[in-house]
């Protein structure tokens, strides 16, 4: 079951609409924007794209719209994690059906300190649910949101038990110690950090890539990095990244969103987020512009 994701992967942002429900033709636009200028891929609803704050219907079809309008899923990967098993199933399948490259999945973030019994469980019901069409399954590792690692030892633990299905792993927990072990798992598993940062290092293939909410905003400097080994594009790129450090991260993501567009509704999020405030906003566009008149040679 081979896997064609690879290199700058943007988490991509959702847009909302005046009710804090997703807005799919604004979603739709703003990944054909960043699959055109530098990402090589997507992760659709995953944490920037505030998947855990739709329902699963919405979910659903913020998934097909992608589909239907035409958009390449072969580079596209979807959050399918949810606190309960049957709505993890039932994602997973959806985006099994709708021909996603992949299926990232978050532990059931509710129950904290659960054992390893219960989420090998949780991934084994989902693994054989989506056995007909069997998409591809990346964990999910943000300890700090979920409150659920997923272990070096559960993760072989997992591959070993569902021989082809467990592909990856995106980390977000911003320890590239843990990254680096992951990624030594087994051949082919393929890790995915959160930051950019890790570019240069992941062109000697210890990394698959990135997958950044920052990618929604400097993919062409990410690309550089990735595909030449740009250093002063690198250099760029971490220092948009670095505009969002301390500070609520997808709410400043969308905020500048809508300054690079020029469309104040990409400001908008999904309860109980909140707005990037104006202060915030103001610096994050300011150190934007900044970043990008640095002469890049």
């Amino acid at each position: 079951m081979p896997t064609k994701l690879r290199g700058v992967i943007a988490a991509v942002a959702t847009a909302v609409d005046e009710g804090g429900a997703p807005d799919a033709a604004r979603s739709v636009k703003l990944a054909r924007f960043l699959l055109d200028t530098g990402c090589d891929g997507l992760n659709v609803l995953g944490t920037t794209g505030e998947a855990t704050s739709f329902s699963l219907a919405q979910r659903k079809a913020v998934m097909t719209a992608y589909r239907d309008a035409g958009l390449p899923l072969d580079r596209l990967m979807v959050g399918t994690g949810a606190a309960a098993t049957a709505d993890a199933v039932a994602l997973t399948r959806h985006a099994a059906e709708l021909g996603f490259a992949g299926a990232l999945i978050l532990p059931p973030f509710y129950y904290k300190g659960v054992p390893d019994d219960g989420l090998a469980a949780y991934i084994g019901a989902i693994v054989t649910a989506t056995a007909e069409q069997p998409i591809p399954i990346y964990l999910y590792h943000f300890p700090s949101q979920s409150g659920l690692p997923w272990h070096v030892k559960l993760i072989a633990r997992l591959l070993e038990a569902h021989k082809g299905r467990i592909v990856g792993l995106k980390d977000s927990s911003g320890d590239m110690n843990y990254a680096r072990e992951a990624a030594g798992i087994a051949p082919g598993f393929n890790v995915f950090p959160s930051t950019e940062a890790c570019l240069i290092e992941a062109r000697s293939g210890v990394f698959a890539g990135c997958i950044s909410a920052t990618a929604n905003l400097n993919a062409d400097l990410c690309q550089r990095a990735w595909s030449a080994g740009d250093q002063a594009a690198l250099d760029s790129a971490v220092a948009i990244r670095k505009l969002f450090d301390g500070k609520p991260l997808v709410s400043g993501v969308k905020a500048t969103l809508a300054h690079i567009h020029g469309d104040p509704a990409w400001a908008r999020v999904a309860p109980p987020l909140a707005p990037f405030s104006a202060a915030d906003r103001a610096s994050a566009n300011a150190g934007y512009d900044a970043a990008r008149a640095r002469k890049v040679a």
